[in-house]
């Protein structure tokens, strides 16, 4: 006998139910793949970065996870936060050497 509602389960395969700490697991891979695939002139890139760093942190201290694997977690956060930093680091030499190229107007025109 068919189903009364035939597309209530049409849905599910996208749907799921995990428990915290695989959750913010899955999100951070998912993070790790699009920041992986953006554009290196992406403009996401650097919050993406930010809130990878921010995730890995919140894993190296969840209590689910075992003590090796919160250590490695921990590392991977370090290796991060060097990605930030030179990230951040190359955005402000960019904004100088944008900056010290820039001609002064000239008084008038020829």
């Amino acid at each position: 006998m068919p189903s009364a509602q035939p597309h209530a389960n049409e849905t599910a395969d996208e749907e799921y139910t995990m428990p915290c700490v695989e959750a913010l697991l899955a999100g951070t891979l998912a993070l790790m793949t699009g920041y992986a695939q953006s554009a290196c002139d992406c403009p996401h890139r650097a919050a993406m970065a930010r809130k990878l760093v921010c995730n890995l942190y919140h894993l190296s201290e969840h209590p689910q996870l075992s003590s090796p694997m919160r250590t490695m977690v921990g590392n991977l956060r370090t290796r991060w936060q060097i990605e930030v930093e030179n990230a951040a680091d190359v955005a402000a030499a960019e904004e100088i050497r944008a900056t010290t190229l820039w001609h002064a107007t000239p008084a008038s025109v020829q």
